[in-house]
């Protein structure tokens, strides 16, 4: 499944981390300037306050001195004393404010001064990081131009890697924060092989793929030919949608209070959502099925293993700039894509859990391969960026040779969450394994380092057999393309300084295994979608009624009513509260559940989908029971839910 994230773009500005502007310096002297005026106040009700106290203390004196009846002597008396009171409390009360006032006039010139000393610091200091930023980047681009380097890195060797490093000219956003590389980030080197006869297989291409030892079929794929499917749709698609609204929102003023928390369980509004749910992102890993379909006809098992790496890796190609966050689906919200004709595929998703958020996926091909998954997306708020871990295996299984793949997703991260551009990475390790041959291919995902000399966001790979002898080497980007290289040697390096060992694989030219689809025009005002992802929401006949196409708020968003799809959204939240609440109820507190979660796992069970064990894993998980495309045909859907 394609993890992505997450948010859509939004104000790049923070609530914490804003540098002082010339509107902040204004509203400083504003406030000095009124506190001052405030003192001034102070200064002259003091006056006044001793002016009428001296007045009254006069006019008591002057009734001492007539006479008056004694009764009224008395009263007068006690009048007296109280005035004296007074004028003792006045007069005490007038020191502290003299005092007050001094030492606020003295102070108020030392804070100041002392803030306009601290707003040049900030000043000096962010001046002085972007300049030491671009010098290192200047650097660095120029040790990599430098003439000491090999002008083709196929030449020499390359650490992990057969290619080029990708975007060495280009300057990295000034916003972006930069992590360190971790400290083994590959675990060979590859060294291309210049064998004499090079000529000579190159004028006789038709020996080439014998003499190396790569099947025809699969040197038709890697040379490049039939890259792109041939299949043509008899059904018209939409190749545009509506332009994103230029609605402003600050994402960290929402998640600055859920830091630590479970991402599917903060309300967040629709600007935030892309008008997709997970269910169709989990869909558009299917945009480079075509890998699979030319897999079926290898008849080696590492070569097919190629493949099928390049299909993992290839699902992760759309969210690079994907940023913005799926619908979450409701429970029991299905969605299928019956491309038959075009893609030779039908799919079918169904959200099987609502807390945590899990989904169920089977896909069935017409070219002889079948995948299914049960995904759940644990992710958590870290502060300054989100971490999104899917867990569940991924299975695939090719009906004629039986060869059975199971793999598990790598960790995606959403960065500068706080202030700076939103940007997405994908790190960690993928381990593929063909359960029938016990064929494995280790896939590791570099975390972006802008202090390191990887390409960005680089994939390396080997394939290795049972015995662990390794027979192709990948590598390349998520974000772009694969290639691999025919292993013809390997042998130890020598130790580093470290004590560390890194195998050396001697490789053949490395050849294309997959290359990410150009986006269409005006990819960036609709959100970033592929051509399949423009697809995804189209409005479909005959669908079940739970399908995510009929949801009524990621509609409303798609035509860029945002105002009306927010409502929209907290009508079906409020409806699927009130669905739970009954079905707990349903549950009883006689019954055997011992949480919500398992309370609410015994109390929904999903239509399309059933709990089993899975034999390869031993986990439990939903697979595929049948029924969907038979209810389908015969337009009976009755037994579905009312969830919108």
């Amino acid at each position: 499944m394609t993890i992505t994230t997450l948010f859509s773009s939004t104000d790049d500005s923070g609530d914490d981390d804003e540098a002082t502007t010339p509107a902040d310096k204004s509203e400083l002297h504003y406030t000095l300037k009124n506190l001052s005026l405030k003192l001034d106040d102070l200064s002259t009700c003091n006056d006044l306050i001793a002016k009428h106290g001296a007045a009254l203390q006069r006019s008591l004196t002057e009734l001492d001195g007539l006479k008056i009846p004694s009764e009224s002597g008395e009263k007068l008396k006690a009048v007296n004393e109280r005035a004296t009171l007074f004028r003792i409390t006045s007069n005490a009360m007038i020191n502290a404010c003299r005092d007050f006032l001094e030492l606020a006039e003295i102070h108020s010139r030392k804070w100041q001064r002392a803030l306009q000393y601290e707003q040049e610091q900030r000043v000096h200091l962010e001046e002085t990081i972007e300049q030491l930023a671009k010098q290192h980047n200047s650097l660095e681009r120029a040790f990599r131009s430098a003439p000491g380097r090999p002008a083709n890195p196929s030449k020499g060797f390359i650490e992990g890697s057969l290619l080029t490093p990708k975007g060495e000219d280009s300057e990295e956003d000034e916003d972006t924060e930069y992590f360190d590389a971790m400290e083994d980030s590959t675990s060979f080197i590859t060294v291309i092989t210049e064998a004499k006869e090079d000529r000579y297989l190159e004028a006789e291409g038709a020996l080439w793929p014998l003499l190396t030892g790569v099947s025809p079929l699969l040197w038709q794929v890697l040379d490049g030919a039939s890259l792109v499917p041939k299949g043509s749709s008899k059904v018209k698609r939409r190749v545009r949608i509506p332009n994103k609204p230029n609605y402003s929102l600050n994402l960290w003023s929402i998640m600055k209070n859920c830091i630590g928390r479970e991402l599917s369980r903060i309300p967040m509004p629709v600007n935030f959502n892309e008008p997709l749910s997970m269910l169709q992102r989990l869909t558009e890993d299917l945009e480079y099925h075509h890998l699979l379909d030319k897999a079926v006809h290898c008849t080696s098992s590492v070569e097919q293993m190629c493949l099928v790496a390049a299909f993992s890796v290839s699902s992760y190609s759309t969210t690079v700039h994907r940023i913005a966050k799926p619908f979450n689906p409701m429970l029991g919200e299905t969605f299928e894509l019956d491309r038959l004709d075009d893609m030779g595929l039908r799919s079918l998703c169904e959200q099987v859990s609502h807390h945590p958020p899990s989904a169920a996926h089977y896909v069935f091909s017409k070219h002889g391969w079948s995948l299914w998954q049960e995904i759940t997306i644990s992710s958590k708020f870290r502060g300054k960026y989100i971490s999104i871990m899917p867990l569940g295996a991924i299975h695939l299984e090719f009906q004629a040779s039986g060869n059975h793949y199971v793999w598990r997703k790598s960790t995606s991260t959403v960065h500068n969450i706080i202030v700076g551009k939103l940007w997405i990475d994908q790190s960690g390790d993928i381990e593929i394994v063909n359960h029938k041959t016990n064929d494995r291919c280790q896939l590791k995902f570099l975390p972006y380092s802008y202090f390191s000399k990887e390409a960005a966001r680089k994939v390396t790979g080997v394939v290795s057999d049972s015995q662990g002898k390794a027979h192709y080497v990948l590598s390349g980007s998520w974000d772009e393309q694969m290639e691999c290289s025919k292993v013809v040697h390997s042998s130890p390096s020598s130790p580093s300084s470290d004590g560390k060992q890194k195998t050396v694989y001697q490789t053949l030219s490395a050849k294309l295994l997959w290359k990410k689809y150009p986006l269409p025009e005006n990819a960036e005002n609709m959100y970033y979608f592929s051509e399949l992802a423009l697809t995804l929401n189209e409005h479909e006949e005959g669908v079940a009624p739970t399908d995510s196409r009929l949801r009524p708020d990621q509609r409303l968003m798609e035509k860029g009513c945002w105002d009306e799809a927010n409502t929209e959204k907290q009508r079906l939240e409020e409806k699927q509260r009130l669905s739970r609440r009954r079905r707990l109820e349903a549950c009883g507190p006689g019954s055997s559940c011992s949480s919500e979660e398992e309370k609410e796992a015994d109390a929904y069970t999903p239509l399309w989908f059933e709990k089993r064990l899975d034999p390869l894993t031993g986990e439990m998980a939903c697979v595929y029971k049948g029924g969907y495309w038979e209810a389908k045909e015969k337009q009976d859907w009755h037994m579905c839910p009312n969830i919108f």
